[in-house]
């Protein structure tokens, strides 16, 4: 399920990361690496602030979207 399905809250491991070599470089380098535990603290207007690593951090809908959990 891609990270834009879950719900505030909710914990779930990072089971993959899909797309371009580009976009899965410069989401690892965020943070978001397979096995990663992530949780999504808000969502406003299709935009999210995740805590992942430790870190919040914010994506956009079209990066939610691949990062699968």
């Amino acid at each position: 399920m891609p990270l834009s399905m879950m719900k505030i809250g909710e914990r779930k491991p990072i089971v993959k990361i899909t797309g371009k070599d580009d976009t899965k470089r410069f989401l690892e380098n965020l943070g978001f690496t397979e096995g990663s535990e992530i949780m999504i603290i808000s969502v406003l207007a299709g935009n999210m602030i995740v805590n992942v690593k430790e870190s919040r951090v914010a994506i956009d809908k079209s990066m939610a979207n691949r990062i699968i959990v």
